[in-house]
């Protein structure tokens, strides 16, 4: 396991490798060592996604804001 995520990463790539962490720590079999390395990467890869995400939503607000602003001065 890596320390650190790799910022490049995109939504999917974040997303995907979650997926398999989870997996893997939920088939069991590995160590207390292993499980936390999964655990402390499955938590950075979580952080990625959420910002991902809270990009996406400020991206939607501005387009949202920016619609309805021009809804009201053509009124």
């Amino acid at each position: 396991m890596t320390g650190k995520v790799d910022e490049t990463l995109s939504y999917e790539q974040a997303r995907d490798e979650l997926v398999e962490v989870v997996r893997r720590l939920e088939a069991g079999g590995t160590t207390l060592e292993e499980s936390l390395a999964l655990w402390e990467r499955g938590e950075e890869l979580a952080k990625v996604c959420r910002r991902w995400l809270e990009g996406a939503r400020a991206r939607l607000d501005a387009a949202l804001a920016e619609e309805e602003s021009e809804g009201e001065a053509t009124e």
